[in-house]
């Protein structure tokens, strides 16, 4: 039997998510004061859960390898995680005395969200809690986020390179997600640019935002959207240079971002997945209810698309798809759809986001809906 579905694994936590009132809410949290909200909604959250149990939903066979403690957060993740099935448990970690991760997520209906963190038993996840045996089986190795996972960025990332090298020899399509680092925090003073040379060379796919690459390797953030356009060429040749196959970057509102060089990645012989450049913008929810796991549904659909063989086109019409069905839920979850009912949305006409690339050298392709970049050596000969 030939190899099948993925395998994601890394962080997992339990999000907490109250629901706050409209009006600045963080300008009214001063020392001493009360402001009463709504219930608060318990989801599972954390890259294992939002990209794998969003795999799952899509129709993706799906090994979820995460690591809680046996305290009553591990257990409300677990029944979480039961509650969609079962089987997504069979591979989970639970270890006697470890904290389970927490996120209390702040998501004002007017304004971006924050969070309070405790990275908790992910701290202590290495390379021997893959299961080598289940990697085997599989076609795709997803993981994330190592700026919160201790042993991830200690040894400036021996461990996340040990990693990946494991998975590569298994044989897997060995993709990678980021997340942001606490500015003030032990990840927030790691040398990330040593960590990433040394990773992306046995990473076929790398899906950063850029916001997150930003701070990561300049200590910065984009003081406007043209200038992060000006950056994406920029910082996504870099990752290719250093090793990666293919580079996504996640934009938010505004889409999102791929380039791929000229060696691609093995699996994906297809000329169409060599030399690209294409920005996909954002189909427009119905209604934005909450943005919650809304990057990581978007690579649940970019990495559907390529698990059921998709052009890299329709690969990143899916992403964005995915992405604006989980916007249309509060929690990280419940807004992303099946495959099928996905795809029906987007040939129904689906409406997209308007989006301006602020440098030059793009172009509209209307056919697929898509930005193509100047360094798009496939497309640009067709339009």
């Amino acid at each position: 039997m030939g190899r099948k579905g993925a395998v994601v694994a890394g962080h997992i936590c339990l999000d907490i998510i109250p629901r706050i009132p409209g009006g600045n809410v963080q300008a009214r949290l001063t020392p001493g004061t009360l402001i009463e909200i709504g219930p608060a909604l318990l989801s599972t959250g954390g890259l294992v859960s939002n990209t794998g149990c969003s795999l799952h939903t899509l129709g993706i066979d799906t090994r979820l390898m995460g690591k809680v403690g046996d305290d009553p957060f591990g257990r409300i993740i677990l029944d979480l995680i039961r509650a969609q099935d079962a089987a997504l448990t069979q591979n989970m970690i639970v270890v006697p005395g470890e904290v389970s991760s927490y996120t209390i997520v702040l998501s004002p209906p007017d304004a971006d969200r924050s969070f309070l963190h405790c990275p908790g038993a992910n701290h202590t996840f290495g390379a021997d809690d893959l299961d080598c045996a289940t990697l085997r089986d599989a076609r795709l190795f997803h993981f994330g986020y190592p700026p919160v996972m201790e042993r991830m960025y200690l040894d400036d990332g021996a461990e996340l390179e040990t990693m990946f090298r494991c998975a590569r020899e298994a044989g897997v399509i060995t993709s990678l997600d980021m997340v942001m680092p606490d500015p003030q925090g032990p990840s927030g003073r790691v040398d990330w640019r040593s960590i990433l040379q040394r990773t992306l060379p046995h990473v076929d796919i790398f899906l950063p935002s850029l916001d997150e690459l930003l701070v990561l390797l300049r200590r910065e953030m984009p003081v406007s959207p043209q200038a992060a356009d000006a950056l994406l060429s920029e910082m996504a040749a870099q990752m290719l240079e250093w090793g990666a196959g293919i580079v996504v970057l996640k934009l938010g509102a505004r889409g999102l971002y791929l380039r791929i060089g000229e060696r691609g990645i093995a699996a994906l012989p297809d000329a169409g997945w060599r030399e690209r450049e294409l920005w996909a913008p954002c189909f427009v929810p119905e209604p934005l209810v909450g943005t919650t796991g809304a990057g990581d549904a978007t690579i649940a659909g970019f990495l559907a698309g390529v698990l059921r063989g998709q052009s890299v086109e329709a690969a990143l019409t899916s992403a964005v798809a995915v992405g604006a069905c989980n916007v249309e839920a509060a929690d990280a979850l419940s807004g992303v759809r099946s495959w099928d009912a996905t795809q029906a949305r987007v040939a129904a006409g689906w409406a997209r986001q308007a989006v301006t690339v602020g440098v030059p050298g793009w172009a509209w392709d209307a056919g697929h809906a898509l930005w193509i970049g100047p360094h798009d050596a496939f497309l640009r000969k067709r339009v």
